[in-house]
């Protein structure tokens, strides 16, 4: 009992102080583009022709054109791209954007663990519902319809004319978050910390600046 007692107090604690914030512009922003980055990634390669239009008694031949430079791939990728967001967990003990990743978080691995050991965790939801996802994450996917509602055209004009450009920077940077704070988009996932600093330095000593889908 002292023991489980222990464990539920200091528990209590970290949580109290883990307090729950709900997602800013710049982090929304930021993993949107890196969920559709990921989606487009995927199909990049197809060399799969896609024929449109119709055949008419004239004896027309319908339009070829490539599907990894069509709108259907646009389509397709950007086809419920906000609902990947409810794969993110909150990782409270890292700092800025990095609190939002896929996986299990430290302090919830832990207390799993320690739930599977037998020691009594309380956190006032069911366990059954810790995988869920969090108001947080909620929100933030409610966020991602709404900025890709408001700014669809924006992608679309990256995609069909500044693809040699990086996607955070085209929509994020020059659009969505013109006149917002932009911080964010520096931080960067090295290890078990964040790191954050300038474009210049972070390019120097060869570190990404964004989340890649690999390490979330």
């Amino acid at each position: 009992k002292p023991f489980a007692l222990s464990f539920f107090f200091m528990f209590r604690l970290v949580f109290a102080n883990q307090e729950e914030r709900l997602p800013n512009k710049c982090e929304v922003c930021k993993l949107l583009t890196v969920e559709l980055q990921d989606a487009l990634e995927k199909t990049g390669r197809s060399k799969e022709v896609l024929e449109i239009g119709e055949v008419l008694d004239s004896g027309k031949r319908r339009r070829k054109i490539k599907y990894n430079t069509s709108e259907t791939r646009l389509t397709e990728a950007m086809d419920n791209i906000c609902e990947r967001i409810l794969q993110y967990k909150v990782h409270a003990e890292r700092p800025g954007s990095l609190r939002y990743a896929k996986g299990t978080s430290q302090t919830m691995s832990t207390l799993k663990n320690l739930v599977n050991k037998g020691v009594k965790v309380e956190l006032g939801v069911p366990y059954e519902l810790w995988d869920e996802p969090s108001v947080e994450v909620a929100d933030m996917k409610r966020q991602c319809e709404t900025m890709l509602e408001e700014h669809e055209e924006v992608v679309e004009n990256w995609y069909f004319h500044h693809q040699d450009e990086k996607l955070d920077k085209f929509f994020c940077e020059a659009h969505v978050l013109r006149n917002s704070d932009r911080e964010c988009l520096k931080e960067a996932w090295k290890g078990d910390m964040g790191i954050k600093g300038s474009k210049e330095e972070s390019e120097k000593e060869g570190i990404r600046l964004t989340h890649d889908s690999a390490e979330l």
